[in-house]
């Protein structure tokens, strides 16, 4: 196939397209106190604003690839930001929070159909001499859109421009949505579809039904009392999530194209990773309540609370770069220490929230965040690596929807678990709740440890250094 000339330029859009899904994703944290108070939003509303994105995501992560290989990857990139774009101008304007929390939603759905397509455009288009440099600006918007979504969210909110408020996180979107699209439009190639099978929307319904069923009463259940719907709808996703798998294993046999392509899951570094990753994001969930605990409990400005994890930027890179030398050596001994770095940040850091109560500072937690960024760049990085290690060329991006699929689940489910302990114990005090959530986490970090035994000894290391990520 002919190298298309505008190759780099493309890449470059699709890059700044991932950079503000990643940003999106982190940047709405240190607004939520101001949210509430504008709007008068109840607690869980906040849950919603934040899980609410990356649930839509989930969702749509799933079938983006599917869809691309079916209708075209620049089709639906150029989909995904226009959805995106659109969304995020009704956040921007939102009068009341169940518009907003629906428009969060769009917003995930947006991302989920245009992030799929540019790891399926990199290896589509880049050959294996140019592919390496290519993955790396890739790569690079991740952890760079991770700092720069709450500092942005802190400085947006604070500076409250031509009075937008909290509204100008959302409507900055507006002109770099608008110049992705047309960037795409006049980069990126038009290339033939490569057509597919049907999408299993039977597969897809059951697993958001699945889904509904675990996060809404989880959600909600407390704000209402736990009625006992909300009990019912948590037992009854257990039978959901059996349907999905009977489900998935006989459309297989019929020849269909299932959502969980088959055979990979078989792969124990695969099924392995899958779990551990799932723990350690829902565990990392708990910045949400650290968030709302500086700003709401001890009185930080938006920008004063983004700045408090700034240095956590310091620790992933270092992490990300130790991955790579040792994780293809050590294994899952690598990972297992990674976790504990994570844990111990996490517990230092309900310690000093403990014992330093309404004295708490950014400058005391300068130290466990750095050792929590340290961790969980290293961890992540191990567990793509591991997840991929026995992934054919031609299975990548199968691979790389499901371990996306689980890094926004986790993170959806961690802000639903820490959220309904903080709020679940705020008549105790905000020092007493957010400790209680950082505790939960721990004990889901301890739990991940234990998991790391199921991990292959050693990763090979030709296989271990594919990015991949959302």
């Amino acid at each position: 196939m002919e190298k298309h000339p505008l190759r780099w330029w493309a890449l470059a859009v699709a890059v700044l397209a991932v950079l503000v899904d990643m940003i999106d994703n982190q940047i709405v944290a240190v607004a939520l106190p101001t949210i509430q108070h504008q709007l008068g939003t109840g607690e869980s509303a906040l849950q919603w604003i934040s899980a609410g994105y990356t649930l839509g995501f989930a969702l749509t992560l799933i079938t983006g690839g599917r869809l691309g290989d079916r209708y075209g990857r620049k089709r639906l990139f150029v989909l995904g930001m226009a959805v995106f774009t659109v969304s995020s101008l009704a956040a921007g304007t939102a009068s009341d929070v169940g518009v907003l929390i629906a428009a969060r939603i769009v917003q995930g759905i947006g991302s989920g159909l245009m992030v799929p397509q540019v790891l399926s455009f990199i290896f589509a288009e880049f050959d294996e001499a140019e592919r390496p440099r290519a993955m790396t600006c890739y790569a690079a918007a991740f952890p760079l859109g991770g700092v720069a979504g709450p500092l942005l969210g802190g400085v947006l909110t604070e500076a409250d421009l031509f009075g937008s408020g909290w509204r100008a996180i959302f409507l900055i979107n507006l002109p770099i949505g608008a110049l992705a699209v047309v960037g795409a439009l006049l980069t990126m190639p038009t290339r033939p579809r490569t057509g597919g099978a049907r999408l299993d929307l039977g597969g897809l319904t059951l697993l958001a039904a699945a889904l509904f069923a675990i996060f809404y009463p989880l959600v909600q259940g407390r704000e209402l009392g736990w009625p006992a719907w909300s009990i019912v709808l948590l037992v009854a996703a257990v039978p959901l999530l059996g349907l999905f798998a009977l489900q998935q294993r006989a459309l297989a046999r019929r020849g269909g194209e299932p959502l969980n392509v088959p055979g990979l899951l078989r792969h124990r570094s695969l099924a392995a990773g899958q779990a551990v990753m799932f723990v350690v994001n829902t565990a990392l969930g708990v910045f949400f309540v650290l968030t709302l605990h500086l700003q709401s409990g001890l009185g930080f400005s938006p920008l004063q609370a983004a700045l408090t994890f700034v240095p956590a930027t310091l620790g992933i890179v270092v992490g990300n770069v130790l991955a790579m030398q040792l994780a293809p050596r050590l294994g899952r001994v690598f990972t297992a220490a990674a976790i504990g770095v994570l844990l111990v940040g996490l517990a230092v850091i309900a310690l000093l929230v403990g014992a330093l109560s309404a004295a708490l500072s950014g400058w005391a937690l300068v130290a466990p965040v750095v050792v929590f960024g340290l961790g969980m760049g290293a961890v992540l990085n191990a567990l793509f690596g591991t997840s991929m290690s026995e992934i054919r060329p031609d299975q990548a991006g199968s691979a790389s929807g499901i371990m996306n699929t689980t890094v926004q689940l986790g993170t959806a489910a961690g802000i639903a678990l820490s959220g309904t302990v903080f709020f679940s114990r705020l008549g105790e005090g905000s020092v007493a709740a957010t400790v209680g959530a950082l505790a939960v986490s721990v004990g889901l970090l301890a739990g991940g440890l234990v998991l790391t035994l199921a991990l292959p000894a050693r990763v090979p290391a030709e296989r271990s250094r594919v990015p991949v990520g959302s």
